[in-house]
């Protein structure tokens, strides 16, 4: 009897400080990640300010754990998915956002981009299509 993998959509939509649950998604990402786990992220609403590009923390007291997206990859987390009205709303574009990549080691470890820019109805598709859906 063969195992399938389900697929996990962890949502975000909380700012990264503030309260816990920016930190606590991305940890939980991590250890699902880890049991072969087919995760997925998705941003909205505050969340999107989560991948925004010079996070500095040092005023608000706290570590700026921004830099961890980086490591996604490394997991096998690749598809990064942010609403782009939720860009729009918050005065940001996709500009404004990490550039975040993983290596594809079946196109000679070709640098691919984790994150794709959805609109609200290729959203609502996503999280339909998902086994388990997570929301922080």
């Amino acid at each position: 009897m063969s195992e399938t993998v389900k697929k996990f959509l962890y949502v975000n939509r909380k700012a990264p400080y503030g309260t816990i649950y920016a930190l606590e998604s991305l940890e939980v990402v991590l250890i699902g990640a880890a049991f072969d786990q087919d995760v997925s992220l998705a941003f909205l609403d505050d969340g999107v300010f989560q991948l925004t590009k010079g996070q500095d923390t040092k005023e608000i007291g706290v570590k700026n754990f921004s830099p961890t997206y980086r490591a996604l990859g490394d997991y096998e987390v690749t598809k990064l998915y942010v609403e782009k009205e939720s860009l729009a709303e918050r005065g940001l574009s996709a500009d404004d956002l990490q550039e975040l990549v993983w290596e594809d080691e079946d196109d000679d470890y070709a640098e691919k981009p984790s994150i794709r820019i959805i609109d609200r109805t290729e959203m609502a598709k996503l999280m339909a299509n998902q086994d388990v859906v997570l929301s922080f």
